[in-house]
C-alpha cells in the first residue's frame, strides 16, 4: 500500500524541485538550470568511475539537454557579443560532454564541469539589482 522510504524521498525532492521552479524569477530559472546541468554531470563521473555506462550516458545525455535548452534560451539581440560568446561556450561543453560518453573520458566530463561551474559561479553572482536586466535574463 505504501512505497519504500526511497519511494517517499524522492517523491519529497520531485515536491521541492517544483515548488521551487514554480516559484522561481527568470534569473533563478536559469540558475536552477545551471545547478541541474552541473549535478547530472557530476553523476556522470560517479557512475563512470563505477563503470555503469547506462547511467553515465543518462545522465551526460540530461545535461547535454539542460545545456542545450540554455544555449536556445539566450537573447542574442539583448545580449549581443556576451551571448555569442556564451553560446559558443555551451556549444563547446555539449561537444566535450558528447567526447566524455563516447570515449568514456573523464578529463572531458571535468572539463565541462569546470566551464559550467565557472559559468554557474558568475551567473549567480550578478547583482539582485541588475537581475531584471534583459541581458541578464539572456544568460
Amino acid at each position: 500500500m505504501y512505497g519504500t522510504n526511497r519511494n517517499f524521498a524522492e517523491q519529497y525532492r520531485q515536491i521541492g524541485v517544483s515548488t521551487r521552479v514554480v516559484d522561481a524569477d527568470p534569473h533563478k530559472l536559469v540558475s536552477l538550470l545551471l545547478e541541474g546541468a552541473n549535478e547530472r554531470m557530476r553523476r556522470a563521473e560517479a557512475f563512470l568511475a563505477q563503470g555503469d555506462q547506462a547511467l553515465k550516458g543518462k545522465a551526460i545525455g540530461e545535461a547535454c539537454a539542460i545545456v542545450g535548452h540554455l544555449n536556445g534560451s539566450l537573447d542574442h539581440a539583448a545580449g549581443g557579443e556576451v551571448a555569442g560568446n556564451l553560446s559558443a561556450l555551451y556549444d563547446y561543453i555539449v561537444q566535450r560532454l558528447t567526447e566524455a560518453n563516447l570515449n568514456n573520458d573523464v578529463n572531458a566530463l571535468q572539463e565541462s564541469l569546470s566551464l559550467l561551474g565557472e559559468i554557474e559561479s558568475a551567473w549567480n553572482a550578478i547583482p539582485i539589482e541588475q537581475r531584471s536586466h534583459p541581458v541578464a535574463n539572456g544568460a
